[in-house]
Order: C-alpha cells, then sequence, then structure tokens
C-alpha cells in the first residue's frame, strides 16, 4: 500500500522484456532490502537484486507491460519512487495500491501562474470512479482531480510536485499509469450488490 506521495526520482539504466534496474539516491538505496515493494511510476514492483553503487533492479510480468506504461519507457527515463507504506507513514495524499488500472495519455500541458493544468485522456470504463475534487493516481502521484468527463479529465500541478516528479520532463502525447480511487470500486460493488439483493426479494 501507498500514499502516492512520490519521495524520490530514478532513472532508468537498464530495460529488459522482464526486468528493470534503476540508479537511484543514495539514501533511498540504503532502505531497500531484497523483497521490498515500490512503487515504481505507479506500479507496485518487488526489489529483486540490489546493485552498487545506488542501482537496484525489479523483474516484472508481461502483463504488467502490456497493461501499464512499462512498454513506453527507455534507459534514461525519470521515474516517480515511493516506498510501500508503514505505521508512521503520513497519509499525505490517498489509498494507493500500486495496481495499476489502466494507461491514459496526456492530451493537454498548460501552465497556469506557479502551477499547471494537465489533460489526460481517459477510458470510459473508469468514468464512473473519477469526480471533481476526488482522488486518482497518475503515475504513482496522488492527484486532485479539476474536471472529469467520460473520455477525459484534467488535474492541478503545484510547483513542488511539478519539480519533485517525472511531470516535469512529461510532453503531451506521453502514456502514463492511472489508478482510480479503491474506495470508488468499494462503494460501487457494495451498491450493485444490495441493489441485486433488493430486486431479487422484490
Amino acid at each position: 500500500m501507498f500514499t502516492g506521495i512520490i519521495t524520490h526520482i530514478g532513472t532508468i539504466t537498464q530495460k529488459t522484456p522482464t526486468t528493470l534496474t534503476l540508479q537511484i539516491p543514495p539514501d533511498l538505496h540504503r532502505k531497500l532490502v531484497l523483497g521490498t515493494s515500490v512503487a515504481v511510476n505507479g506500479i507496485c514492483l518487488t526489489v529483486t537484486t540490489l546493485n552498487q553503487p545506488n542501482l537496484f533492479t525489479m523483474s516484472y510480468m508481461p502483463e504488467t507491460a502490456q497493461k501499464t506504461n512499462m512498454q513506453y519507457l527507455q534507459e534514461n527515463d525519470l521515474i516517480n519512487l515511493e516506498l510501500s507504506v508503514t505505521t508512521e507513514t503520513l497519509l499525505a495524499g490517498h489509498l494507493v495500491q500500486g495496481h495499476i488500472d489502466g494507461v491514459s495519455q496526456i492530451l493537454d500541458i498548460q501552465q497556469a501562474g506557479n502551477s499547471w493544468v494537465f489533460s489526460f485522456s481517459l477510458d470510459e470504463k473508469f468514468a464512473t470512479y473519477l469526480v471533481s475534487k476526488g482522488s486518482v493516481a497518475v503515475n504513482g502521484i496522488s492527484l486532485t482531480v479539476i474536471d472529469a468527463a467520460d473520455t477525459r479529465f484534467t488535474v492541478g500541478i503545484i510547483s513542488h510536485t511539478w519539480n519533485h516528479t517525472m511531470l516535469h520532463t512529461a510532453s503531451i502525447g506521453d502514456y502514463v499509469n492511472l489508478e482510480v480511487d479503491i474506495l470508488a470500486k468499494y462503494v460501487e460493488k457494495m451498491i450493485a450488490h444490495f441493489t441485486t439483493k433488493k430486486n431479487k426479494q422484490a
């Protein structure tokens, strides 16, 4: 489990069809052990190899490559990183599982004073989970939705998030990972369950 607050940025040094190796800051490398869960652009992956200096490797499945933006990543790309939560972690963002729902494309980037407004494409099957002022994870970043329609949504990016995530390297047309709020999924399922049960009793 994660909170969507990016703590570090890594750089891809090697990518194979099944593994990803990143160079990371020394303070993060010291916290890692084999088996550690790390959100990599929002994808929950497991540390399989610790390399020196300041490198680590993770394995991923073909399904991960197909259903996330892993398929588009290249060497030297910057990657958002977050360690899994502990009992002492502040829930400064929202509950993020690291289970990607789909991929969205950046449609527009507009600077507005000291912030930026990003517009993303949206698969209609996820539209019901996004609401204005609600939460969404984009490349693992906990963001607040400004507007949401059936096929697109917008978020605002403050300067701190811009400077401390990979978003400052993003361009129109890039693909990002999308994870909708898990609480919205639970609410939807509970409502569907009670509606079905009520209809059967009628």
